[in-house]
């Protein structure tokens, strides 16, 4: 790759966190002029000489008319008026894809997309080959395009999918579909359309990892050539054993569910659908059961914090759709859910179907009141409003029994109260630990 590929060319950058500064730099030793644009605080600093970062004026319909090359950064709202501006900006994923031979192993889906990501890396891993997780899961792609590898595991958001043109996947992994990021796209069938995308450029040689459960996914449509893998928990590629005490790839048992650490409903689908994608490129599945083994799941996906008197706590603060917190919440017996936040425009009233396994609700945040309102029809479960995760955690503890869990599964961003779903299971933790620590008194 030449330093000097885009020497002459203007660029323009939009949003300026992680991924716009790894592009920016790119594009900077590449030779181009950049122009960055951010809705943040007007004078930000820019650690790269000759870029200058402002939010939009006046001259940014001009700039951006006049530019050879417009990259967006995926927490760029698709209310921003570059979309209306550029006729065809692309995703940091999209200009990766044109600058590499290193070929990607791509997996999008509303849930399982971080956490089937880091599997199929640890596969490629423990196989010996040198993979690196990238995208979505917090390692912009353009920032390695230098580093010797055999394979890019790149966790692809509907946000860059959404503007992609060339790219394509030597393996695409789409987990599931439900509705998501109403508030960023263009309705439903956008956000799905989005989605799809990630099997759009493939074609012979290739392969698509489909989810045989999803309505959705296992009806995508392929090209000629494309090998397709169904994985799912029922007979499928890569599924259960008929009595469902087994993974079984390809035919072949490889993995007792009882040696795995996690084995809710949806941590069997992820292993199944990372096992077929490694699989697909060569991976053993005696490597890939040592990985599923040895896995521990990751912060803040039904994690469980500690135990009380017989109450089992767990933080799921990652789940931000109703979908997800019916899975997590469907390999439980007895919950008292902790659910609300910032609704990001989802219907909430799906959660209402999840009365058989709630003892009560504890409703939080902006979205408290339609939580309540989801379940004040629902006669037998109790709903209570907290003003603070303290209180909510105290409310849970004192309407479970030996034997409940109190799971933090809130189905909506946490951007109210947080700045991250992180942060927020982090309190949730802290004030959980505070529980246990006083023995559960006041």
């Amino acid at each position: 790759m030449s330093d000097l590929l885009y020497d002459g060319k203007r660029a323009v950058v939009v949003g300026y966190g992680v991924t716009g500064r790894a592009v920016a730099d790119f594009l900077t030793r590449s030779g181009a002029s950049v122009r960055v644009f951010d809705d943040g605080e007007i004078g930000m600093e820019s650690s790269h000489s000759g870029v200058t970062v402002s939010r939009p004026g006046e001259d940014f319909r001009f700039v951006v008319e006049q530019a050879d090359l417009v990259v967006v950064s995926p927490g760029v709202p698709r209310s921003h008026p570059v979309y209306g501006t550029s006729s065809s900006p692309v995703s940091e994923l999209e200009l990766a894809y044109r600058h590499t031979a290193i070929p990607m192993i791509a997996v999008t889906g509303t849930n399982g997309k971080t956490t089937v990501t880091t599997l199929i890396t640890e596969m490629l891993s423990r196989a010996g080959l040198r993979a690196r997780a990238v995208g979505n899961i917090g390692t912009s792609i353009i920032s390695m395009l230098d580093v010797d590898l055999d394979y890019f595991v790149v966790e692809a958001s509907s946000f860059q999918l959404a503007t992609i043109e060339s790219f394509r996947p030597r393996v695409a992994v789409w987990t599931n579909f439900t509705p998501d990021h109403l508030d960023w796209h263009l309705g439903i069938d956008h956000y799905k359309a989005s989605k799809a995308r990630i099997f759009e450029n493939q074609g012979r040689g290739d392969v698509a990892i489909v989810n045989g459960s999803d309505p959705v996914v296992s009806k995508s449509a392929l090209a000629h050539g494309v090998r397709r893998l169904a994985f799912g928990l029922g007979r499928f590629d890569f599924g259960l054993s008929e009595d469902r005490s087994a993974l079984v790839g390809e035919g072949k048992a490889f993995l007792n569910v009882s040696e795995m650490s996690r084995a809710f409903p949806h941590d069997l689908e992820n292993a199944l659908a990372s096992a077929a994608a490694a699989f697909s490129i060569g991976v053993d599945l005696d490597d890939i059961a040592a990985v599923l083994r040895g896995f521990k799941g990751l912060s803040h996906r039904v994690e469980l914090v500690g135990t009380l008197d017989g109450v089992s706590f767990y933080d799921d603060s990652k789940a931000t759709t109703p979908a997800s917190v019916m899975a997590a919440v469907g390999g439980f017996e007895s919950v008292v859910l902790i659910a609300g936040g910032k609704n990001k425009g989802l219907d909430l009233s799906p959660l209402a179907s999840l009365s058989s396994k709630l003892k009560s609700v504890i409703a939080i945040g902006d979205a408290a009141g339609d939580i309540v309102s989801v379940f004040s029809e629902v006669p037998g479960i109790p709903v209570a409003t907290a003003t603070s995760m303290t209180e909510a955690v105290a409310m849970a503890f004192d309407s479970a029994s030996a034997g409940d869990s109190v799971l933090l599964s809130p189905g909506c961003t946490s951007f109210d109260w947080y700045k991250s779903y992180g942060e927020r299971g982090d309190d949730f933790r802290a004030v959980v630990e505070s529980l246990i620590l006083r023995g559960g008194g006041a």
